[in-house]
């Protein structure tokens, strides 16, 4: 914005430079995570620098997911586990890459399988429920 021949700063473009910092500091982050899956240079690279892209978009995704997939979230940890504990064991022994793919969508799939098949009584994770408040509506009906 401009005003009397000076560039002036607005609340906006404060809001998107943090925005981008988060997505600069989640990318850095995961830096660990793909050098447990690959020791090439070129991949990681590659893929911090589509994180930095679509970080924001994939968080969407994954957060609407997480509602519709009851184990979701469990499955997502047992992931964050062997991911650990495999760059733990880095030093003593090398885990081949497609080793850790499989395992990795072994747990996806099975977490959204268990979550497909439990059924659709319950569509959202136990950890994102919330309370039911009855509508004005409902109260009339159950009233009488």
């Amino acid at each position: 914005m401009r005003r009397a021949g000076h560039v002036l700063a607005t609340p906006l473009l404060l809001a998107v430079m943090m925005v981008e910092t988060t997505d600069i500091v989640f990318a850095v982050d995961s830096i660990p995570a793909v050098f447990a899956v690959t020791q090439s240079p070129f991949i990681v690279y590659a893929s911090n620098v589509l994180a930095i892209l679509g970080l924001r978009a994939l968080y969407f995704v994954l957060a609407g997911a997480i509602v519709k997939f009851y184990y979701l979230r469990g499955g997502l940890s047992v992931i964050l586990i062997f991911v650990g504990t495999k760059m733990l064991a880095a030093p003593f022994y090398k885990l081949p890459v497609a080793v850790s793919l499989l395992v990795i969508l072994s747990v996806l799939a099975a977490a959204i399988g268990a979550s497909l098949g439990r059924g659709r009584g319950s569509k959202t994770c136990a950890l994102n429920r919330v309370a039911a408040v009855p509508t004005g509506h409902e109260v009339a009906k159950h009233a009488g």
